[in-house]
């Protein structure tokens, strides 16, 4: 069969199988009141499936499932050796199930499955395979001290982590965080977003067959009021790692005080600033790049490039390039191969992005309308220019692939208008003088600059913002800090 093509996605789209149940200490089962809730299709605008709705006593019995484990020290205790076993036949598993993995990633959320087959689905194994490895690669210190004296300085597992991720790359933003979590050696309980669960409650029963002991890894699928929020105020969670909203990110500061002072790991919202000044190095490059960077995923991304600062004298070229670029972005059939964006995630996000749009008329020029399409979910790419810098167009983060455009005449204006921002996830500079590269990027607000490129990065780099955009990084050795505990044990030697 040719998977480049739409037939066979939509044969395989008929005979998939489903999971619908939680998975909790090992055993997939129905939620304890058993209710559950609708996840919908954002293409086809019907019911994928009624998945089981956990709430706080399906939260209770998964966390004490993570807690049996960790104590139980299966894992916890496992050797380095054992443990990087398992997570590399579970990465292996997670490939070998690539296309089931992807066309539920596409039913669920909407994207395009060119994207999830060739970025997300393998993205997510990668994680998981990266953080294996780095498992026999990370050492522990001894402390310089005098010679009567022995300080050594390891890492521990915490416990139980709690692990809530967004709709928008539901495996491998759950993957970003189950890596580091499950290879120092913690139990994990990850809710998915209700929107977007389905991947989650697969990969549950991969772990399993993998090796992963029972209570190690559960998930409880529900909405955010109910089992997001007993999560992070039960009082056995000791950390609680979280992409979403800024808004919600607060709340979960919120209970966490309120409870046992858990630590919360926060990647939040983003409003990203893409700065192209007039020797930019190559400008088509920057053109293609500033269109992935925006409409990618629909715009559904934390660190898209919703801000473009354009340096007067290029700005009408570069805008002429990138409504020709933006040609290529049109919704279509998320099941085509050839399909480069797809749904935004239901209608009510869809409403969210409009009256963005609507409001946007008002007091800025439209260059570029994506609201004309068949799709009712769907937006397609829409441009401002001459977008005022305090108005809600370029303060606000609005989720979809909407573009707002302002010019500036010195490199001062320009980085006063990036740095304007309650947001700091990311920033990017196209520019050909290495010594500005540099100067702007050590005086940008933003957890990560970008030169030349916009977004480039692998596993090897951290992931996270500054100022409202979250604390804490994923990816990289520095996301196992989150999930650790940094123990000195002070050894009095004999004389």
């Amino acid at each position: 069969m040719d998977f480049h093509n739409l037939a066979y996605w939509q044969e395989k789209a008929k005979n998939i199988a489903i999971e619908t149940r939680l998975f909790i200490n090992g055993e997939y089962s129905a939620a304890a009141d058993n209710s559950v809730f609708a996840t919908i299709a954002p293409a086809a605008q019907q019911t994928l499936a009624e998945v089981a709705r956990g709430k706080k006593a399906d939260v209770d019995r998964a966390v004490q499932a993570a807690r049996s484990a960790f104590e139980r020290g299966d894992w916890s205790q496992a050797s380095p050796a054992q443990r990087k076993a398992v997570l590399n036949k579970f990465a292996n598993l997670m490939e070998a199930h690539r296309e089931e993995l992807a066309l539920l990633e596409t039913l669920d959320t909407g994207k395009p499955i060119r994207h999830s087959l060739r970025d997300d689905i393998p993205g997510a194994a990668r994680a998981i395979r990266w953080y294996a490895e780095a498992i026999d690669k990370v050492y522990g210190e001894v402390a310089p001290t005098g010679g009567n004296e022995l300080a050594m300085i390891v890492r521990e597992p915490i416990g139980v982590i709690a692990a809530v991720v967004p709709w928008n790359f539901p495996l491998l933003l759950a993957c970003w965080k189950l890596g580091p979590a499950l290879a120092s050696g913690n139990s994990v309980v990850l809710k998915p977003s209700e929107k977007s669960p389905l991947s989650a409650l697969r990969l549950a029963g991969l772990a399993k067959e993998a090796g992963l002991p029972d209570g190690v890894f559960n998930v409880v699928s529900g909405f955010g009021h109910e089992a997001g929020q007993a999560l992070a105020r039960h009082p056995d969670v000791e950390v609680i790692t979280f992409t979403g909203s800024t808004r919600t990110g607060k709340q979960l500061l919120k209970d966490a005080g309120d409870s046992n002072m858990k630590r919360v790991w926060l990647e939040a919202g983003g409003k990203s600033a893409n700065i192209v000044f007039a020797d930019c190095p190559d400008l088509q490059k920057a053109v293609n790049a500033t269109a992935g960077g925006i409409f990618y995923n629909q715009g559904q991304v934390c660190i898209a490039g919703t801000r473009l600062l354009l340096e007067e004298s290029i700005a009408d070229r570069f805008l002429d390039l990138l409504k020709e670029q933006a040609k290529g972005w049109q919704p279509g059939n998320p099941l085509d191969p050839n399909t480069a964006m797809g749904m935004l995630i239901d209608n009510s996000h869809a409403d969210s992005v409009h009256s963005f749009i609507r409001a946007g008329e008002a007091h800025s020029t439209l260059l570029l309308d994506g609201r004309k399409n068949p799709w009712p979910a769907a937006v397609g790419p829409t441009i401002f220019v001459d977008v005022d810098p305090a108005s809600a167009l370029s303060q606000e983060e609005i989720f979809g692939p909407v573009l707002v455009v302002t010019r500036f005449k010195t490199e001062e204006q320009a980085l006063a208008l990036a740095n304007d921002s309650r947001y700091g996830l990311g920033a990017a500079v196209w520019t050909r003088d290495l010594s500005r590269a540099h100067r702007i990027s050590r005086r940008l607000k933003a957890g990560s600059v970008f030169v030349n490129n916009y977004n480039d990065g692998d596993m090897t780099v951290p992931f996270g913002g500054y100022k409202q955009s979250g604390n804490g990084r994923d990816k990289s050795l520095h996301a196992l800090e989150k999930f650790t505990e940094l123990k000195t044990i002070w050894i009095a030697l004999e004389s």
